[in-house]
Formats: C-alpha cells, sequence, structure tokens
C-alpha cells in the first residue's frame, strides 16, 4: 500500500492528481481547512485531515506514515501584498519539508516557471529555456515569483542537506476542468461585447493541462534520478493563440467579436499605462510593460525536454480538445 499525502488536494494539479493514483491504488490524504467544501475529495475516498500549511504541527501529523508528501498548496492571486504570497508559499513549503522529513517520506513541490523571472525568458528563443540556465534576477514587487523561487530553493537546500529526498516540477500556465484561475479570466473575456485581439494569433502558448503536470509530478518523486532536480512542464503539443481562441469558443458555445490590435499598438499603451502607474506609486506598477504581452506575442520559451529524457514522458494531451472541454467545464456544460 503507497501512502501520499496531497496539499492543495481541491485545486487544480491537487484534484488532477488524487484521480490519477486514486485510479493507480494509491492510498491518499489530504489537508483541508474546510471538511464542508471537500465534499468532492470525500467522494475520492481520500481521507481527510484538519489544517493547513500555515501549521507545521499539522503537516507533520498529516504526513505521518506516508511514502510521499505531494506538495501543490499556493497562494497564486492572493489579496495584499509581499506578506500574502509569502506566509503560504514559502513558510507552507518549510512545513511540508518538516513533515515529508519526520515521515521519511519523499517530497514533490509544485513550483512554477515563473522563478525564471520576467527578464531574459524569450531571449534564447522558442522552446530553448531548459532548467540548466541561471535564473535572473527578480523584481521585488513579483511577489509570486519571487515566492516560488524562494520556496523552491527551500526544497533543493533540504536534499542537498539530506534532510529530506526532493523533486520539482515547474509547469508554465496551467488549464483544466476544476480551474479556478486560467479559464474563468479568459471565459469572462471571451463574453465581452467586443473582444480585444491582440498581435495576429501565431505565437505558440506556453500553457499545459494539469492531467499533463500530475503525470510529471508522478513520474519525478517515484524516480531515482530525480532527486535534487526541476523539471519543466510545458506545452503539451504546440497551441497556437488563435487556435485557444476557436477552441474556448467552442467550448462555451459563444462567438466573439473581435477589435483586432496590433502589438506594437498594445506595446505601446501598456508602456504608457505602466509608466502613470508607476509615477502614481500603485502597487505591482513595476511589473506592467511590454514584456507583460509576451505570452501573447511571443512563442513558448520553455523546454520539457528533460522530463522527456529523464522521465520517460510523452503527452496524451491533445490540447485542441482539452482546451474546449476545460471552457466547457467552466460553463456548467
Amino acid at each position: 500500500m503507497t501512502v501520499a499525502l496531497i496539499t492543495g488536494a481541491s485545486g487544480l494539479v491537487g484534484s488532477h492528481l488524487v484521480e490519477l493514483l486514486r485510479r493507480d491504488g494509491w492510498t491518499l490524504r489530504a489537508l483541508v481547512r474546510d471538511r464542508s467544501r471537500a465534499a468532492w475529495l470525500s467522494s475520492q475516498g481520500v481521507t481527510l485531515h484538519d489544517g493547513d500549511t500555515l501549521d507545521q504541527d499539522a503537516c507533520v501529523r498529516a504526513a505521518d506514515g506516508a511514502d510521499f508528501v505531494f506538495h501543490c498548496a499556493a497562494a497564486i492571486t492572493p489579496r495584499g501584498g509581499w506578506e500574502a504570497y509569502r506566509a503560504p508559499n514559502i513558510d507552507g513549503t518549510r512545513h511540508a519539508i518538516a513533515a515529508a522529513a519526520r515521515a521519511g517520506a519523499r517530497l514533490l513541490h509544485l513550483s512554477s516557471v515563473a522563478v525564471y523571472g520576467p527578464e531574459g525568458r524569450y531571449a534564447l528563443g522558442a522552446g530553448a529555456l531548459q532548467e540548466t540556465q541561471p535564473l535572473h534576477p527578480i523584481p521585488a514587487a513579483a511577489w509570486y515569483a519571487r515566492s516560488k523561487r524562494e520556496s523552491e530553493e527551500l526544497v533543493m537546500d533540504a536534499h542537498r542537506a539530506g534532510t529530506a529526498w526532493a523533486t520539482a516540477v515547474r509547469p508554465c500556465v496551467i488549464y483544466g476542468p476544476r480551474d479556478r484561475q486560467f479559464v474563468p479570466r479568459i471565459a469572462s473575456v471571451l463574453r465581452w461585447p467586443l473582444v480585444p485581439r491582440i498581435g495576429d494569433g501565431t505565437a505558440t502558448l506556453a500553457i499545459v493541462h494539469a492531467r499533463s503536470v500530475a503525470e510529471v509530478a508522478v513520474r519525478a518523486v517515484t524516480s531515482e534520478c530525480a532527486g535534487g532536480r526541476a523539471y519543466n512542464v510545458t506545452n503539451d503539443a504546440p497551441l497556437s493563440v488563435g487556435d485557444f481562441y476557436d477552441a474556448a469558443l467552442a467550448g462555451l458555445g459563444v462567438h466573439a467579436r473581435w477589435l483586432p490590435i496590433s502589438g506594437a499598438v498594445a506595446q505601446g499603451a501598456l508602456n504608457g499605462a505602466g509608466a502613470a502607474l508607476r509615477a502614481l506609486r500603485f502597487p505591482g506598477a513595476a511589473l506592467l510593460n511590454a514584456r507583460s504581452l509576451d505570452f501573447l506575442l511571443q512563442d513558448n520559451p520553455f523546454s520539457s525536454e528533460r522530463a522527456r529524457a529523464e522521465l520517460g514522458w510523452t503527452s496524451r494531451v491533445d490540447p485542441r480538445e482539452a482546451v474546449a472541454e476545460a471552457f466547457r467545464a467552466a460553463r456548467g456544460g
């Protein structure tokens, strides 16, 4: 019997891990803050433990006797400043490390390509940014990226010190059923009476299905070679911005009226807005610049070659079908 504790089990990647590991016969546990909101986990046969990752004792109790700890809990867009990211993402990771160490369990940390920082991502060209590339400095106001960089460093330091066997995966933008971030936001925009369409739609998006992230996570934590290493998980197959929109609209069952905006015009407008907000000392304005549009205008810069070569991972997801499925789920269909 293989026992695993999953933090963030009701989240996007965590819930796909639950489905994957349950299918393979694992015994699963989850930390939950509110049992009344954990009905889906109970229906999947997951044993619930009260508490969250801010409580080290709760983490240690939940991990007792576990073989693996999948640390997926994180704050992505909390309200508040640096502390709103630091406490759950850095302290929470420190507590997950302590729990894995006490249990003698292997630790999988759900990191992010945000650790690369906003600078230099596209300098090497499409699909070229690998895990061995030096990490660029991260702006002080990039709270999420800073918290993910620092939490991953804690994990790797713990492995090097022999505190806990650990590995990490670095997904790009994640989507799929039960997504509460990316898909719902795009869906709301696609329902506008007039939808901005920036660029020519040919750029390859840096998005990956949550099922693929879960698959790489399991392969990494069960592979001896993965100890102390991080793995990018990015793109199931190339999907252009235009094809993404087509699939999303099909899933939503709506038609969009487009407002075409060239990349140059959008970049100029964003630079101007950023300058004005920085002058007003608006929170987060330091991150509002032309680089913010690279997601739509530049091809996916990240490579998943290490995951393919070392872990034998091959995506089984057709992104066009999967995007439509995710947006159907978002509309409740």
